[in-house]
């Protein structure tokens, strides 16, 4: 468990700040007949020429036979539950849903977030996912802070989801974020009140929920980085990098049209 200095604190305000700027930028061009390489390289270039950072997804990776991660933001589309490869081949068309995940590196500290997009007009089933997957993340933090629970936070989105008889994708989750990308604790979305590592201020995280229109099983396929659901139902994934305070969570990567919510910070 790393507690940030005030110092290092700041540098990830930073990095959050920027990783939600990449996109709040690309909004507009998720557009029908957009390839999802157009996106990657939209995204490339800010974060390298506008940023002056380093997109922390490009050559990621490399470990036991599994390839570097070969693109600079993970697009997810439809029933791709997450680690989407951009490609020229992946046009997108009306009705699609596409999850963009963005991690960015700004003086060695890393602000790591994601969002779902509509394209064009989305079905009633897309749209509701979409939007109980985001109250299952805002949840989750809610629960967040000085004293609380990992389990606090994995029941919370667990609870939710399921109610709307949605399901939890457990083999993948948050985890802790600083100087490295990715870090412990391990952040389940799933889990128990008042159970396991007790959170401490100063402690940063992701959460990032991963919720199935159909079951929770997935698999992977052969590029050995794209996930998919097993059932070919639709997938959507939230995600905020998180600070823990003595009284809450501060969202490090909040975005300008969040500010008016009430998750601007739950430490107010």
């Amino acid at each position: 468990m790393t507690i940030l200095t005030e110092s290092e604190i700041e540098k990830m305000r930073v990095a959050g700040r920027l990783a939600a700027s990449v996109l709040e930028m690309i909004g507009e061009y998720v557009q029908p007949g957009t390839s999802t390489e157009d996106l990657d390289q939209r995204c490339h270039e800010f974060i390298t020429n506008d940023l002056a950072s380093i997109p922390a997804p490009l050559n990621y990776g490399g470990k036991n036979g599994q390839p570097p991660f070969p693109k600079s933001i993970c697009t997810s589309v439809n029933h791709v539950v997450c680690h989407g490869i951009p490609s020229d081949s992946k046009v997108l068309k009306s009705g699609d849903i596409v999850n963009i995940d963005v991690t960015v590196i700004k003086d060695g500290f890393h602000g790591d977030t994601s969002k779902m997009f509509f394209v064009g007009k989305p079905t009633v089933l897309a749209k509701r996912l979409v939007q109980v997957t985001q109250d299952c993340m805002y949840r989750g933090i809610e629960t967040v802070r000085d004293g609380s629970t990992l389990g606090d936070i994995g029941y919370a989105i667990q609870e939710y989801a399921e109610r709307n008889r949605f399901s939890v994708v457990r083999e993948f989750c948050g985890h802790g974020i600083g100087r490295i990308f990715h870090d412990d604790p391990q952040v389940l979305h799933y889990g128990y009140k008042n159970t396991g590592q007790r959170l401490t201020a100063g402690m940063a995280f992701t959460i990032e929920p991963m919720i199935n229109a159909g079951r929770r099983q997935i698999r992977l396929l052969p590029d050995q980085w794209t996930v998919v659901t097993k059932d070919h139902k639709l997938s959507a994934q939230w995600e905020h990098t998180i600070l823990v305070t003595e009284t809450g969570a501060e969202i490090l990567t909040l975005r300008d049209e969040e500010q008016r919510t009430r998750f601007t910070d739950a430490s107010a």
